[in-house]
C-alpha cells in the first residue's frame, strides 16, 4: 500500500470507532509506531481535525470522509460475505445485510454492478445441515444486547436431558462453531458462564436490566479459558487411510487435533486429548481405514468394545418391532 492510500485508510479507520489507539493502526497496516504518527500529523497538516489523549487514542472531531468507492475486489468480498450471511444468520441479521448491500451497490460503479450480478450466480455457500432455529430474530436481539449490556431472559432447551429451562443471563458475545452459532453468557441461575446454542434458544426477552461488563470476562478472554483444561490429556497417534481423512476434517479438532503427517497413502494424526473414551468410539465408525498407533491403553479399549459388539450381535436374537 502507497503512503497516500494508507492515510485515506487510516482516515476511514479513524471515522469506524469513537476513539482508535495507534498500535491498532499500526497492527493493521503493518507499520511501526512512529510511521503511525508520522502519518497522523500528516493528515492534521492537511486539515484533518485529530484530537488525542495520552494512553488513549485518536479521535476525530466533528468530521466525516464523503462517501469513498470500493474496489472490484471490496464490492466481490461483501457478496462472498453476503453468501454466508444468508445460510448462516436468521431473517434479522440476513435482512439488515441485504438492505446495507443494496445501498453499497447503489454507490458503485455501473461496470462494478455488472460484475457483481455476473458473480452472483457463481458462488454458493452450504445450507447448516441440521440447524433448526425456534426464532428467526435471535440473532440481531442478542446482538443489541450485548453492545447495550442488557440481560436477556431465555427459555432454552436443554438436549441431554430433552428439558425446557428458564434462564437469566448476562450475555458475554456470540461464537459461531461446531456448524453452528452460540451465545457465550454468564447465567445467573448456575452462577457461571454458560455455552448456549442459539438454535436451541424456543424464547427470548429482554427485561431492560443492564448489568457491570466489568465484572464479566470478554468473549476472547472465555474462549481462552476453555482453551485450557483441568482434566489430564493423552497423546495418541492414529493412522488412517487417507481416502478416509476428507471426513476428518471438522470433527478431528473435538478430540485435540495437534498435527499430521503425510506417509503417502495414509497420514499420521497426533491428538492430545482428555476425552479418551470419546475419541476411541468415534475412532469406531472408520474401522480398518484407522489403526491407533499410541497408547496401548486405546488399543486395548477398542479391541474390547469391537469384542462386545461382535458379542452383542451374536447373542441377542433379531427382534422385529411392529
Amino acid at each position: 500500500m502507497n503512503r497516500l492510500d494508507r492515510l485515506t485508510a487510516i482516515l476511514i479507520h479513524l471515522q469506524t470507532k469513537r476513539v482508535v489507539r495507534a498500535q491498532e493502526l499500526a497492527s493493521r497496516f503493518g507499520i511501526s509506531l512512529r510511521t503511525v504518527y508520522r502519518d497522523v500529523r500528516s493528515l492534521e497538516e492537511a486539515g484533518v481535525p485529530i484530537g488525542a489523549e495520552a494512553g488513549v487514542g485518536y479521535f476525530l472531531t466533528d468530521y466525516h470522509l464523503p462517501p469513498v468507492m470500493f474496489t472490484t475486489a471490496e464490492a466481490s468480498a461483501l457478496l462472498m460475505g453476503g453468501k454466508l450471511v444468508e445460510k448462516w444468520a436468521d431473517q434479522s441479521v440476513k435482512t439488515k445485510f441485504e438492505s446495507a448491500l443494496f445501498k453499497i451497490k447503489s454507490v458503485l460503479k455501473r461496470t462494478d454492478q455488472e460484475h457483481l450480478d455476473d458473480l452472483d450466480a457463481h458462488i454458493n455457500v452450504a445450507k447448516p445441515p441440521t440447524q433448526v432455529p425456534y426464532s428467526d430474530d435471535l440473532l440481531d436481539d442478542i446482538q443489541q444486547a450485548i453492545a447495550r449490556h442488557q440481560v436477556l431472559t431465555l427459555q432454552y432447551h436443554s438436549q441431554y436431558n430433552d428439558a425446557e429451562t428458564l434462564r437469566d443471563v448476562e450475555p458475554v458475545g456470540l461464537y459461531h462453531y461446531n456448524m453452528g452459532w452460540h451465545l457465550i453468557a454468564f447465567c445467573r441461575t448456575r452462577q457461571d458462564y454458560r455455552d448456549f446454542r442459539v438454535d436451541r434458544i424456543r424464547h427470548l426477552t429482554n427485561p431492560g436490566e443492564c448489568y457491570s461488563r466489568r465484572d464479566r470476562l470478554t468473549l476472547q478472554e472465555y474462549l481462552d479459558r476453555m482453551g485450557t483444561t483441568d482434566m489430564p490429556t493423552v497423546a495418541v497417534t492414529v493412522l488412517f487411510r487417507k481416502a478416509a481423512t476428507r471426513y476428518l476434517q471438522r470433527e478431528k479438532h473435538t478430540f485435540g487435533y495437534q498435527r499430521q503427517d503425510d506417509l503417502g497413502d495414509y497420514v499420521r494424526i497426533h491428538f492430545q486429548t482428555p476425552y479418551v473414551e470419546g475419541l476411541v468410539r468415534w475412532l469406531l465408525m472408520y474401522g480398518k481405514s484407522a489403526t491407533i498407533e499410541q497408547p496401548d491403553m486405546l488399543r486395548n479399549r477398542i479391541v474390547t468394545l469391537t469384542e462386545e459388539i461382535q458379542a452383542h450381535y451374536l447373542e441377542q436374537p433379531v427382534t422385529h418391532v411392529p
